[in-house]
């Protein structure tokens, strides 16, 4: 993935990771800060200049005078999930190797099922532990996020998947609050690629597997932008593809004996491929995958390397995005997002699919194809509507199943 940040961090901190991109930007994607890089080089293209990789860093470190600086809260499910908690808690651990900093994640109490007040608990926890900035992941953070950031005005929230938050929701007029940095992800354009590649490479009995009950706004758009491209190359192809859709069994984001029985009847069934769209759910369907010669697609990060089931990964910058986002704080520039919702996409190199040679398993599909539908997007030639609300309505090439 391409390092949308390194400019700003190298200017701002003078930081010894090297990698290209543009800035992205504070207001949504459409108008960035500043140019992104060639546009014949997307956001998957492998990048070989970190001169550290976040693996080679320690999840736990121990602190000389017992404090941390950089605080991470869990979402729900495993840190080390290999999708969007361990994505996420990467960019933490990159920025505060690079600038010798201390850092701490904090998992809320009560695991799958945490409420508002474990999660709260959790952010208390790191200020008072001496954060100096509190990154938290996930939508299901809202309601702690807004009692901890009201608690603590003085120390910057990063809100990674969210949105602004104001101090009263059941108030539109009540005041924002400008210590919490929303940043989030045109997911869709993500999830188009996925689907569009997929169908093109000749699978045409697809499942859609989401976390969140349908209530996670980002993976709506994942799983909305895998059909939408899913019927787009159908319809290049003058043929008609099968979607299964299903919310069912992925609430908590968790693997579970229920998940992979019901994604082994899907293959069982025809169902060639599974977008397996939420963190540690990616463990069933991949087990339900390799016991059917099935397939995969994995989500957030390439996570090619957790099984030979995966084909692809619509990937987003969840590592960049908080290092740009977290350098804010210590340049003093934390003020340009504080408040506002910045959403980051093709424009800023910050979602894709994974190009590298040992992740690109597509057997008729192209890089370069795959380089050419980019920068339609990247141009303005092809639009990816964003309105999962758009979901259930009736495609051209392709019938969708909801479960």
């Amino acid at each position: 993935m391409k390092k949308f940040i390194a400019l700003v961090m190298a200017a701002a901190m003078a930081l010894s990771l090297a990698a290209c991109g543009g800035t992205p930007a504070s207001t949504p994607a459409s108008t960035p800060a500043s140019e992104p890089t060639s546009a014949s080089t997307p956001a998957s293209e492998p990048e070989q200049t970190d001169a550290v990789s976040a693996d080679d860093i320690e999840d736990n470190m121990t602190s000389a005078d017992g404090t941390y600086e950089i605080a991470f809260i869990t979402d729900v499910g495993q840190l080390k999930d290999k999708s969007f908690n361990q994505g996420t808690y990467d960019g933490v651990k990159l920025y505060a190797a690079a600038n010798g900093l201390s850092y701490k994640y904090y998992q809320p109490a009560n695991g799958d099922q945490a409420t508002d007040d474990d999660r709260y608990d959790a952010m208390k926890a790191a200020v008072e532990g001496g954060a100096k900035v509190v990154v938290c992941a996930g939508f299901m953070q809202e309601g702690a996020l807004r009692r901890a950031a009201m608690e603590f005005p003085d120390v910057p929230f990063v809100f990674i998947d969210g949105y602004p938050l104001t101090e009263d929701p059941e108030n539109p007029e009540a005041p924002v609050l400008t210590n919490v940095a929303a940043v989030a992800f045109q997911e869709e354009q993500a999830g188009y690629f996925a689907g569009y590649a997929v169908v093109k490479d000749g699978f045409e009995k697809l499942g859609f597997s989401g976390g969140g009950g349908g209530n996670n706004p980002a993976v709506c758009r994942f799983g909305y932008g895998f059909v939408q491209g899913a019927n787009a190359a159908a319809a290049e192809l003058g043929k008609t593809v099968d979607v299964n859709y299903s919310w069912e069994y992925g609430a908590n984001f968790s693997a579970s004996p229920e998940l992979q029985t019901m994604a082994n009847g899907w293959y069982a069934n025809g169902t060639e491929i599974i977008f397996a769209c939420g963190g540690s759910m990616f463990q069933s369907i991949a087990a339900a995958a390799s016991a059917n010669d099935g397939y995969v697609v994995g989500v957030d990060v390439d996570q090619s390397s957790q099984s030979d089931a995966v084909v692809t990964s619509a990937m987003k910058g969840l590592a960049d995005a908080v290092q740009w986002a977290v350098a804010k704080v210590y340049d003093d520039t934390f003020s340009e997002i504080g408040g506002t919702a910045t959403s980051l996409g093709v424009a800023e190199h910050a979602v894709g699919l994974p190009t590298a040679a040992d992740s690109w398993r597509f057997e008729t599909f192209t890089v370069d194809e795959y380089n050419t539908m980019y920068d339609k997007v990247l141009n303005g030639e092809l639009t990816i509507d964003s309105d999962y609300n758009n979901l259930e309505q009736e495609y051209s090439n392709l019938n969708l199943n909801i479960i």
